[in-house]
Protein backbone atom coordinates (compact mmCIF):
# COMPACT_ATOMS: atom_id res chain seq x y z
CA UNK A 1 0.00 0.00 0.00
CA UNK A 2 2.96 2.30 -0.57
CA UNK A 3 1.11 3.87 -3.52
CA UNK A 4 -2.01 4.34 -1.36
CA UNK A 5 0.00 6.07 1.36
CA UNK A 6 1.54 8.42 -1.20
CA UNK A 7 -1.91 9.30 -2.60
CA UNK A 8 -3.23 9.98 0.94
CA UNK A 9 -0.32 12.38 1.45
CA UNK A 10 -1.20 14.21 -1.78
CA UNK A 11 -4.86 14.44 -0.75
CA UNK A 12 -3.87 15.93 2.62
CA UNK A 13 -1.56 18.43 0.92
CA UNK A 14 -4.25 19.59 -1.53
CA UNK A 15 -6.80 19.85 1.30
CA UNK A 16 -4.43 22.17 3.19
CA UNK A 17 -4.01 24.28 0.04
CA UNK A 18 -7.79 24.41 -0.36
CA UNK A 19 -8.19 25.73 3.21
CA UNK A 20 -5.67 28.52 2.47
CA UNK A 21 -7.30 29.57 -0.82
CA UNK A 22 -10.76 29.51 0.79
CA UNK A 23 -9.54 31.76 3.62
CA UNK A 24 -7.92 34.14 1.11
CA UNK A 25 -11.15 34.23 -0.90
CA UNK A 26 -13.15 35.25 2.19
CA UNK A 27 -10.59 37.91 3.19
CA UNK A 28 -10.61 39.35 -0.35
CA UNK A 29 -14.43 39.44 -0.35
CA UNK A 30 -14.40 41.43 2.89
CA UNK A 31 -11.76 43.87 1.63
CA UNK A 32 -13.53 44.18 -1.72
CA UNK A 33 -16.68 45.63 -0.16
CA UNK A 34 -14.65 48.25 1.73
CA UNK A 35 -12.62 49.10 -1.39
CA UNK A 36 -15.79 49.53 -3.45
CA UNK A 37 -17.33 51.84 -0.86
CA UNK A 38 -14.11 53.90 -0.79
CA UNK A 39 -14.03 54.09 -4.58
CA UNK A 40 -17.66 55.26 -4.84
CA UNK A 41 -17.17 57.81 -2.05
CA UNK A 42 -14.28 59.44 -3.95
CA UNK A 43 -16.23 60.05 -7.17
CA UNK A 44 -18.47 63.00 -6.06
CA UNK A 45 -15.45 64.98 -4.77
CA UNK A 46 -13.65 64.93 -8.13
CA UNK A 47 -16.84 65.88 -9.97
CA UNK A 48 -17.54 68.81 -7.61
CA UNK A 49 -14.00 70.16 -7.94
CA UNK A 50 -14.23 69.86 -11.73
CA UNK A 51 -17.54 71.76 -11.79
CA UNK A 52 -16.21 74.61 -9.63
CA UNK A 53 -13.06 74.90 -11.74
CA UNK A 54 -15.16 74.89 -14.93
CA UNK A 55 -17.40 77.70 -13.62
CA UNK A 56 -14.32 79.70 -12.62
CA UNK A 57 -12.79 79.16 -16.06
CA UNK A 58 -15.93 80.42 -17.79
CA UNK A 59 -16.06 83.46 -15.51
CA UNK A 60 -12.39 84.24 -16.27
CA UNK A 61 -11.81 83.25 -19.93
CA UNK A 62 -8.68 85.43 -20.17
CA UNK A 63 -6.67 83.01 -17.98
CA UNK A 64 -5.67 79.53 -19.20
CA UNK A 65 -4.00 77.19 -16.71
CA UNK A 66 -0.78 75.41 -17.84
CA UNK A 67 -2.58 72.06 -17.45
CA UNK A 68 -4.87 73.07 -20.34
CA UNK A 69 -2.12 74.32 -22.66
CA UNK A 70 -0.68 72.04 -25.35
CA UNK A 71 3.10 72.11 -25.87
CA UNK A 72 5.36 70.40 -28.39
CA UNK A 73 7.97 68.83 -26.11
CA UNK A 74 9.39 65.50 -27.30
CA UNK A 75 8.71 63.70 -24.02
CA UNK A 76 5.69 62.27 -22.23
CA UNK A 77 4.93 60.87 -18.79
CA UNK A 78 3.10 57.66 -17.90
CA UNK A 79 1.67 56.90 -14.44
CA UNK A 80 1.47 53.11 -14.02
CA UNK A 81 -0.90 51.92 -11.27
CA UNK A 82 -0.55 48.25 -10.29
CA UNK A 83 -0.79 46.15 -7.13
CA UNK A 84 1.87 45.49 -4.50
CA UNK A 85 0.92 41.80 -4.19
CA UNK A 86 0.13 39.02 -6.64
CA UNK A 87 -2.47 36.21 -6.64
CA UNK A 88 -5.04 38.38 -8.44
CA UNK A 89 -5.29 36.59 -11.77
CA UNK A 90 -4.19 38.34 -14.95
CA UNK A 91 -5.04 41.85 -13.73
CA UNK A 92 -1.48 43.21 -13.58
CA UNK A 93 -0.48 41.40 -16.78
CA UNK A 94 -3.33 43.06 -18.69
CA UNK A 95 -2.56 46.61 -17.53
CA UNK A 96 1.20 46.17 -18.12
CA UNK A 97 0.46 44.88 -21.62
CA UNK A 98 -1.52 48.08 -22.28
CA UNK A 99 1.38 50.16 -20.88
CA UNK A 100 3.85 48.34 -23.16
CA UNK A 101 1.65 49.10 -26.16
CA UNK A 102 1.51 52.80 -25.20
CA UNK A 103 5.29 53.00 -24.68
CA UNK A 104 5.86 51.48 -28.14
CA UNK A 105 3.43 53.98 -29.66
CA UNK A 106 5.26 56.90 -28.04
CA UNK A 107 8.61 55.48 -29.15
CA UNK A 108 7.41 55.18 -32.76
CA UNK A 109 6.47 58.89 -32.64
CA UNK A 110 9.96 59.80 -31.44
CA UNK A 111 8.68 60.76 -27.97
CA UNK A 112 10.79 59.85 -24.94
CA UNK A 113 8.72 58.29 -22.14
CA UNK A 114 9.30 58.66 -18.42
CA UNK A 115 7.24 56.77 -15.87
CA UNK A 116 5.95 56.98 -12.32
CA UNK A 117 5.30 53.57 -10.75
CA UNK A 118 2.55 53.13 -8.16
CA UNK A 119 2.74 49.55 -6.89
CA UNK A 120 5.50 46.94 -6.68
CA UNK A 121 4.44 44.93 -9.72
CA UNK A 122 4.58 47.94 -12.06
CA UNK A 123 7.91 49.10 -10.63
CA UNK A 124 9.49 45.69 -11.17
CA UNK A 125 8.17 45.51 -14.74
CA UNK A 126 9.39 49.00 -15.68
CA UNK A 127 12.85 48.24 -14.28
CA UNK A 128 12.99 44.99 -16.26
CA UNK A 129 12.19 46.63 -19.59
CA UNK A 130 14.63 49.48 -18.92
CA UNK A 131 12.05 52.29 -18.76
CA UNK A 132 13.01 55.62 -17.21
CA UNK A 133 11.36 55.65 -13.77
CA UNK A 134 11.45 59.17 -12.30
CA UNK A 135 9.44 58.43 -9.12
CA UNK A 136 7.71 55.57 -7.34
CA UNK A 137 5.26 54.79 -4.56
CA UNK A 138 4.97 51.27 -3.16
CA UNK A 139 3.55 49.67 -0.04
CA UNK A 140 0.24 51.57 -0.14
CA UNK A 141 -1.56 48.87 1.85
CA UNK A 142 -5.31 48.31 1.60
CA UNK A 143 -6.21 52.01 1.86
CA UNK A 144 -4.83 54.64 -0.58
CA UNK A 145 -3.45 57.77 1.10
CA UNK A 146 -3.22 60.92 -1.00
CA UNK A 147 -0.12 62.15 0.84
CA UNK A 148 1.77 59.07 -0.39
CA UNK A 149 0.70 59.73 -3.98
CA UNK A 150 1.24 63.49 -4.22
CA UNK A 151 5.06 63.40 -4.08
CA UNK A 152 5.74 60.94 -6.93
CA UNK A 153 2.95 62.30 -9.16
CA UNK A 154 4.01 65.93 -8.62
CA UNK A 155 7.23 65.18 -10.53
CA UNK A 156 5.25 64.70 -13.75
CA UNK A 157 2.73 67.48 -13.03
CA UNK A 158 5.54 70.01 -12.51
CA UNK A 159 7.34 68.78 -15.61
CA UNK A 160 4.19 69.32 -17.67
CA UNK A 161 3.55 72.78 -16.21
CA UNK A 162 7.15 73.73 -17.12
CA UNK A 163 6.71 72.46 -20.69
CA UNK A 164 9.22 69.62 -20.36
CA UNK A 165 6.70 66.94 -21.38
CA UNK A 166 3.77 67.22 -23.78
CA UNK A 167 1.32 64.77 -22.14
CA UNK A 168 0.72 62.68 -19.03
CA UNK A 169 -1.06 59.32 -19.33
CA UNK A 170 -2.67 57.36 -16.52
CA UNK A 171 -2.86 53.54 -16.74
CA UNK A 172 -4.82 51.47 -14.22
CA UNK A 173 -7.46 48.75 -13.95
CA UNK A 174 -10.96 50.21 -14.07
CA UNK A 175 -13.58 48.56 -11.88
CA UNK A 176 -16.69 47.59 -13.89
CA UNK A 177 -18.23 45.01 -11.57
CA UNK A 178 -17.13 42.12 -9.36
CA UNK A 179 -16.56 39.79 -12.29
CA UNK A 180 -15.19 42.31 -14.81
CA UNK A 181 -12.28 44.76 -14.63
CA UNK A 182 -10.89 46.67 -17.61
CA UNK A 183 -7.31 47.82 -18.20
CA UNK A 184 -7.24 51.43 -19.47
CA UNK A 185 -4.65 54.02 -20.50
CA UNK A 186 -6.20 57.50 -20.31
CA UNK A 187 -4.73 60.91 -21.11
CA UNK A 188 -4.56 62.89 -17.89
CA UNK A 189 -2.89 66.04 -19.22
CA UNK A 190 -3.50 68.29 -21.06
CA UNK A 191 -7.04 68.62 -19.73
CA UNK A 192 -9.47 68.77 -22.63
CA UNK A 193 -12.05 71.51 -23.08
CA UNK A 194 -14.74 68.81 -22.81
CA UNK A 195 -13.47 67.81 -19.35
CA UNK A 196 -13.52 71.41 -18.16
CA UNK A 197 -16.93 72.27 -19.56
CA UNK A 198 -19.33 73.40 -16.83
CA UNK A 199 -22.50 71.46 -16.14
CA UNK A 200 -25.29 73.31 -17.97
CA UNK A 201 -28.12 71.55 -16.11
CA UNK A 202 -27.96 74.18 -13.36
CA UNK A 203 -27.10 77.89 -13.12
CA UNK A 204 -23.64 79.19 -14.05
CA UNK A 205 -21.84 80.39 -10.94
CA UNK A 206 -19.26 83.02 -10.24
CA UNK A 207 -17.53 83.29 -6.87
CA UNK A 208 -15.95 85.71 -4.44
CA UNK A 209 -12.20 85.04 -4.68
CA UNK A 210 -9.56 85.09 -2.00
CA UNK A 211 -6.86 86.07 -2.91
CA UNK A 212 -7.68 86.13 -6.67
CA UNK A 213 -9.28 84.01 -9.42
CA UNK A 214 -5.97 82.86 -10.94
CA UNK A 215 -4.64 81.46 -7.65
CA UNK A 216 -7.93 79.69 -6.93
CA UNK A 217 -8.04 78.13 -10.42
CA UNK A 218 -4.42 77.00 -10.07
CA UNK A 219 -5.12 75.26 -6.76
CA UNK A 220 -8.40 73.75 -7.92
CA UNK A 221 -6.98 72.22 -11.09
CA UNK A 222 -4.08 70.69 -9.17
CA UNK A 223 -6.58 69.25 -6.66
CA UNK A 224 -8.73 67.99 -9.56
CA UNK A 225 -5.83 66.15 -11.22
CA UNK A 226 -4.77 64.68 -7.87
CA UNK A 227 -8.33 63.51 -7.23
CA UNK A 228 -8.38 61.78 -10.63
CA UNK A 229 -5.19 59.91 -9.70
CA UNK A 230 -6.58 59.02 -6.26
CA UNK A 231 -9.76 57.75 -7.93
CA UNK A 232 -7.67 55.59 -10.31
CA UNK A 233 -5.75 54.08 -7.37
CA UNK A 234 -9.02 53.45 -5.47
CA UNK A 235 -10.53 51.73 -8.53
CA UNK A 236 -7.37 49.68 -8.97
CA UNK A 237 -7.59 48.49 -5.35
CA UNK A 238 -11.26 47.54 -5.75
CA UNK A 239 -10.35 45.67 -8.94
CA UNK A 240 -7.46 43.94 -7.13
CA UNK A 241 -9.67 42.56 -4.36
CA UNK A 242 -12.37 41.48 -6.84
CA UNK A 243 -9.81 39.75 -9.07
CA UNK A 244 -8.18 38.07 -6.06
CA UNK A 245 -11.55 36.84 -4.77
CA UNK A 246 -12.42 35.34 -8.17
CA UNK A 247 -8.93 33.82 -8.58
CA UNK A 248 -9.01 32.27 -5.10
CA UNK A 249 -12.51 30.89 -5.68
CA UNK A 250 -11.30 29.27 -8.91
CA UNK A 251 -8.28 27.86 -7.05
CA UNK A 252 -10.54 26.47 -4.29
CA UNK A 253 -12.84 24.85 -6.86
CA UNK A 254 -9.84 23.37 -8.71
CA UNK A 255 -8.46 22.00 -5.43
CA UNK A 256 -11.81 20.31 -4.78
CA UNK A 257 -11.73 18.70 -8.23
CA UNK A 258 -8.15 17.48 -7.68
CA UNK A 259 -9.13 16.00 -4.29
CA UNK A 260 -12.07 14.13 -5.86
CA UNK A 261 -9.83 12.75 -8.61
CA UNK A 262 -7.17 11.67 -6.11
CA UNK A 263 -9.80 9.99 -3.92
CA UNK A 264 -11.06 8.09 -6.96
CA UNK A 265 -7.52 6.95 -7.79
CA UNK A 266 -6.93 6.01 -4.13
CA UNK A 267 -10.12 3.93 -3.98
CA UNK A 268 -9.20 2.13 -7.21
CA UNK A 269 -5.67 1.44 -5.91
CA UNK A 270 -7.04 0.19 -2.59
CA UNK A 271 -9.62 -2.00 -4.31
CA UNK A 272 -6.94 -3.46 -6.58
CA UNK A 273 -4.76 -4.28 -3.56
CA UNK A 274 -7.69 -5.98 -1.76
CA UNK A 275 -8.57 -7.96 -4.88
CA UNK A 276 -4.94 -9.08 -5.24
CA UNK A 277 -4.82 -10.24 -1.59
CA UNK A 278 -8.08 -12.19 -1.98
CA UNK A 279 -6.75 -13.82 -5.13
CA UNK A 280 -3.58 -14.87 -3.31
CA UNK A 281 -5.63 -16.31 -0.40
CA UNK A 282 -7.91 -18.26 -2.76
CA UNK A 283 -4.91 -19.54 -4.75
CA UNK A 284 -3.18 -20.64 -1.54
CA UNK A 285 -6.30 -22.41 -0.27
CA UNK A 286 -6.70 -24.21 -3.62
CA UNK A 287 -3.06 -25.36 -3.52
CA UNK A 288 -3.55 -26.87 -0.05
Amino acid sequence: MAAGKEIRGKIKSVENTKKITKAMEMVAASKMRKAQDRMRAARPFAEKVRNIAAHLGEANPEYVHPFMKVNDAKAAGVIVVTTDKGLCGGMNTNVLRAVTSKLRELQSQGVEAQAVAIGNKGLGFLNRIGAKVVAQSVGLGDTPHLEKLIGPVKVLLDAYAEGKINAVYLSYTKFINTMKQESVVERLLPLSSEQMKADKSGPSWDYIYEPDAQTVIDELLVRYVESLIYQAVAENMASEQSARMVAMKAATDNAGNVINELKLVYNKTRQAAITKELSEIVAGAAAV
